[in-house]
């Protein structure tokens, strides 16, 4: 493995997530990996996904040749390689001791907001497609193998100060700081993934990170039930996370 800095950003579904991924991609020094185990994930699950045939077919859906390219040559050589993943994508019989030999940290969002922004693209939605439950477990499984805990950012305190805190990131990640990560020309990327005509639409008319604004969120039946079953796991993470 070469000593170029590779960057593990372990989020849910319906966060910043992507839009943190701009923010790395466009300081040019930067490599960047969208969802790399997302193949793996839909052709071991069968779960229905938006273009989830598309999804498979693009990528590498054996995960031992997944692990082998994120610790393998970083693309372009460059300093700097962010892997943009999802926890839930981490499933039971995936070996994960390789996720300790990279730079981890942890991107975090009120579970209230998760569902109702997930109910915009599936009809359904269960704990298990949230994440928050699959955060903790490696959140536990790095302090664990590392004797440190990995960072924890919410995507709420986030973007009140984007700036201060993709400030306080880099110096704890002994990375030089650039306002390049605050801007990003709109439009789609070749780096994102063929999942992006699906998912992406917000982000790819942005060109920076939204103002945090305080929403109302109503939800009922099931998936009131899901957000409250997510939120112990929210709150678990949420005291550990990172403060300006």
């Amino acid at each position: 493995m070469s000593r170029s800095l590779r960057i593990a950003m372990w989020s849910g579904p319906r966060n910043i997530s992507t839009a943190m991924m701009r923010a790395w991609e466009n300081r040019g020094d930067c490599a960047v990996s969208d969802e790399p185990l997302y193949a793996a994930f839909l052709a071991a699950t069968g779960i229905d996904h938006p273009g989830r045939e598309q999804v498979i077919a693009a990528g590498e859906t054996r995960p031992h040749r997944v692990v082998a390219e994120l610790l393998g040559p970083v693309p372009g050589g460059k300093p700097l390689w962010y892997q943009k993943h999802m926890a839930h994508h981490l499933l039971p019989k995936m070996a994960r001791d390789w996720i300790p030999k990279l730079t981890n940290f942890l991107l975090i969002r009120d579970p209230t907001e998760v569902v109702a922004s997930y109910l915009k693209s599936r009809v359904t939605v269960t704990p298990e497609d949230i994440g928050l439950e699959q955060q903790v477990m490696v959140f536990d499984e790095i302090a664990a193998a590392t004797g440190t805990p990995p960072l924890v950012i919410d995507a709420g305190d986030f973007l009140r100060a984007p700036e201060a805190y993709l400030r306080m990131l880099c110096a704890r990640l002994h990375v030089e700081f650039t306002d390049r990560m605050l801007h990003w020309p709109a439009g789609r990327r070749a780096s994102d993934g063929v999942w992006a005509r699906y998912w992406y639409s917000a982000v790819e008319a942005s060109t920076g990170f939204e103002p945090w604004r305080p929403r109302e969120i109503r939800l009922e039946g099931q998936a009131a039930r899901v957000a409250e079953a997510c939120l112990p796991h929210y709150r678990r993470l949420h005291v550990q996370r990172m403060m300006v």
